[in-house]
């Protein structure tokens, strides 16, 4: 039987001999080291947890997805400021970024929080027309929204959001330039930011003075663009130069949650007239003819 004395001097010798190969084999580089970092989880008062990877997979933006979506665990939503406020939403800028961990660069992405409010939430004005035609499927909730209770508002709030969401999804992949649909998390829609190439939030068409030559670029993309709607079988519905932005040389349709089932809904084709009218006069009014009758009669041979 070995003595005492032999069993440290064995177990001594292992010791020694594993540690010389762990260091030839850091050496060679050929084994996986975890090269920990920590991470600071105190977040200040305008910030949070990406929500990326709580939501279910049908509420993530469409595929391909842009490189600049930001979808690490990791990353952290800081709120920015207010971009803009109305009676039936707010939106907010929102910044997703997380730092650098190991070989992992850092990424950030600039987003608009369109937040649609709950309790508080007013309807839609002409609401009721823009909605004829449409379904709610809970029975309850539909009571809810008749009677306009708190949780009937909080539903109503909640179908905008996920109405716009909808629309979204479906013109980016049918080629329509709106904002690219991040993810939808309740009365919270994340959006595309679309900038002004120098840091601030593009205009609004009504707030620009193109030259000729790109006005007629812009009714170019925007006849483009309704014409992909009416393939589809829709119409904005509020379509109007405070609804598009001006983005350099591209030109972006914005709000978007009172999309109308032209066919389906009996108030379909005024809708789909009205959103000519408004488009037609004002590039009309800033020396680009355009005549109302025309673009609406060629958007109704897309429709049927």
């Amino acid at each position: 039987m070995s003595s005492e004395y032999e069993l440290s001097e064995t177990y001594s010798d292992l010791d020694s001999r594993r540690s010389d190969a762990s260091a030839d084999e850091a050496s060679a580089g050929d084994d996986f080291v975890f090269a920990f970092q920590s991470v600071g989880e105190k977040l200040g008062p305008d910030q949070r947890w990406s929500t990326w990877l709580e939501v279910e997979r049908g509420s993530r933006g469409p595929e391909p997805r842009p490189s600049w979506v930001v979808t690490e665990q990791a990353a952290i939503d800081t709120e920015l400021g207010v971009l803009k406020t109305g009676k039936e939403a707010d939106v907010f800028l929102l910044e997703r970024a997380v730092e650098a961990i190991g070989d992992n660069p850092a990424k950030s992405c600039l987003m608009a929080a369109k937040r649609y409010r709950g309790e508080e939430h007013r309807s839609f004005h002409r609401s009721t027309s823009y909605v004829e035609g449409r379904r709610t499927r809970n029975s309850r909730d539909s009571r809810a929204m008749a009677k306009k209770t708190a949780h009937g508002r909080n539903v109503a709030a909640g179908q905008w959001a996920y109405a716009e969401w909808d629309a979204l999804n479906m013109l980016w992949q049918v080629g329509v330039p709106v904002p690219y649909p991040v993810q939808v998390d309740g009365t919270e829609l994340l959006m595309e930011f679309i900038d002004d190439g120098e840091g601030g939030a593009a205009p609004r068409l009504a707030q620009v003075r193109p030259a000729k030559e790109l006005l007629g670029a812009y009714f170019e993309q925007l006849r483009d663009g309704m014409r992909e709607l009416a393939r589809a079988g829709l119409a904005h519905g509020d379509l109007s130069p405070y609804n598009v932005l001006a983005q350099a040389e591209r030109i972006v349709m914005i709000d978007l949650p009172q999309v109308v089932d032209v066919v389906g809904n009996p108030q379909g084709m005024d809708f789909l007239m009205r959103d000519c009218h408004n488009m037609a006069t004002w590039f009309t009014n800033r020396g680009f003819e355009v005549d109302e009758q025309e673009l609406f009669a060629d958007l109704l041979a897309m429709v049927f």
